[in-house]
């Protein structure tokens, strides 16, 4: 391997780094807007899930002509997903230690099955639909490539 080339699971580092931040910063500010009182249904589209989905689609964009390109999706979303779902797990702990009232306090009895369930079993739900929607994207890009090879040129 020659030194500017960069290990699968480097790549794959590099490409989960945005969206872990936009990640970090999204769920605080979802968490914000909830306590001022806009509904649940008004800051939906404010969540982990669509970023995760935005960011596959645009990963499998981005990869879709690397020989590597699945395995780079999923080792990212496999890094990304349970670190974007530590700060909803806080958030719980912050929500119940002072009886806040969000979302975020519910369901759980104790700050073990909050992390277990936000950060593992979350991570799966952003996982899942993630990688499949960005195995597609990948698949769609790599077929417009063959179409445009495969293009007749016209003698004009």
């Amino acid at each position: 391997m020659k030194n500017n080339e960069k290990t699968t699971l480097q790549q794959a580092i590099y490409y989960a780094k945005a969206p872990i931040i936009i990640a970090l910063i999204l769920t605080p500010v979802r968490y914000c807007l909830e306590l001022f009182g806009l509904p649940e249904n008004a800051i939906f589209i404010i969540g982990l899930l669509w970023l995760t989905l935005g960011f596959s689609i645009y990963l499998g964009i981005k990869i879709a002509n690397h020989k590597q390109a699945f395995k780079i999706l999923l080792l990212s979303l496999l890094i990304y997903s349970p670190i974007s779902r530590i700060p909803v797990a806080i958030l719980w702990w912050v929500d119940t230690k002072w009886e806040i009232g969000t979302h975020y306090g519910l369901y759980y009895d104790n700050f073990g099955q909050a992390l277990l369930n936000h950060v593992i079993y979350g991570s799966l739900v952003q996982l899942v639909p993630g990688f499949l929607l960005g195995t597609l994207t990948i698949a769609i890009m790599r077929y417009r490539k063959t179409l445009t090879k495969n293009k007749p040129v016209e003698n004009g």
